[in-house]
């Protein structure tokens, strides 16, 4: 990586922002775990079908809030363990999945991610697969002032792993591929896509956490951060 040719940063928000480096199912397993025994290949089931419906209707509208998100996924999932028979999970278990995921992200948006994003100086935009309401999730968390652009895939029209969105984070930046960095959690999703078009990257996994790539860019002579 030549930090010196950095001039602007593209940044993923689920994995990365709001859970540094932990993949939202984990996330949800966790949660689940708290109410529920409901094996892991079965829950990763109702997940990956939730987000596959998400990611094709409307469901999810511009006005909603991350909560309200995470409410709509989470009835989802046990609407489609009741379908298959498998798991029952009651209206107080659901509000306890969401008070514990929705309080995790909270936490960490206000005590690491936003503290650190506020130290940066280049310019940033963030390229998401989200549902057409992240501007609402950006002010919901007091961080949509940190962007100078989203590209988000309900709205472009194209999702990632396609380099495409790539290509329109860099254009949104105004720079040459090589003159940004892209950070994200997933290597299939936003590190060698973003690399396929030239993108500089930072893989989030422990310990290599929002915060540490942002010093480790530092390090190396980055006029990055403050």
């Amino acid at each position: 990586m030549d930090v010196r040719m950095i001039k602007g940063i593209l940044i993923d928000f689920g994995g990365t922002i709001d859970s540094d480096g932990i993949h939202w199912f984990d996330a949800f397993r966790e949660s689940y775990a708290l109410v529920s025994d409901i094996p892991r290949d079965v829950l990763y089931e109702a997940y990956v079908h939730v987000e596959r419906t998400l990611g094709t209707n409307p469901i999810i509208t511009p006005d909603f809030t991350f909560r309200q998100t995470l409410q709509v996924k989470i009835f989802m999932h046990c609407e489609y363990l009741k379908s298959k028979d498998i798991s029952s999970i009651s209206d107080v278990d659901q509000d306890t999945i969401l008070n514990y995921c929705y309080n995790r992200v909270v936490h960490h948006i206000s005590a690491v991610s936003k503290p650190t994003l506020e130290k940066i100086q280049l310019p940033m935009v963030l390229v998401t697969n989200f549902y057409g309401n992240m501007h609402t999730v950006l002010e919901e968390f007091g961080i949509d002032h940190l962007f100078k652009d989203v590209i988000e895939s309900a709205v472009v029209g194209v999702r990632k792993p396609d380099p495409e969105i790539f290509r329109l984070g860099v254009k949104a930046l105004g720079l040459e591929p090589q003159e940004t960095v892209m950070i994200g959690d997933s290597p299939e999703k936003d590190i060698l896509p973003a690399q396929s078009i030239g993108c500089q990257t930072i893989q989030l996994s422990a310990p290599v956490t929002l915060c540490a790539s942002f010093l480790l860019l530092e390090e190396h002579g980055s006029k990055l951060v403050q």
